[in-house]
């Protein structure tokens, strides 16, 4: 178990999708370029099989801002999404009303 001050070293912030571009290395992924307040990172997520690049431009995300930086397959990834699963498919947790990216999710 993860104990509540574990827990709230986790910064979960929102992100707005800039870019969407294929992983070179991967048919599963998506190399995200997002922006989180005033900084822009980059995320490497699979959500690939659910969602165009289209989808996903411009939408506000929540992601966990303060994850060590990660190397997938030969790209960096500076965070990660957040989404839901089950068996059939993934969703990207996104936010119910606008709200600036870089919002603490508390």
């Amino acid at each position: 178990m993860v104990t509540f001050v574990e827990f709230q070293n986790l910064d979960i912030r929102t992100a707005k999708i800039l870019e969407v571009i294929p992983h070179p290395n991967a048919d599963r992924l998506y190399v995200l370029k997002i922006e989180v307040g005033e900084e822009q990172k980059q995320l490497v997520a699979g959500i690939r099989k659910w969602y165009t690049p289209e989808e996903l431009i411009g939408k506000m995300i929540v992601i966990i801002n303060n994850l060590e930086p990660a190397t997938i397959r030969g790209v960096e990834s500076q965070g990660m999404l957040l989404a839901a699963g089950d068996d059939e498919r993934v969703v990207i947790l996104t936010t119910e009303r606008e709200i600036k990216s870089g919002a603490r999710i508390k």
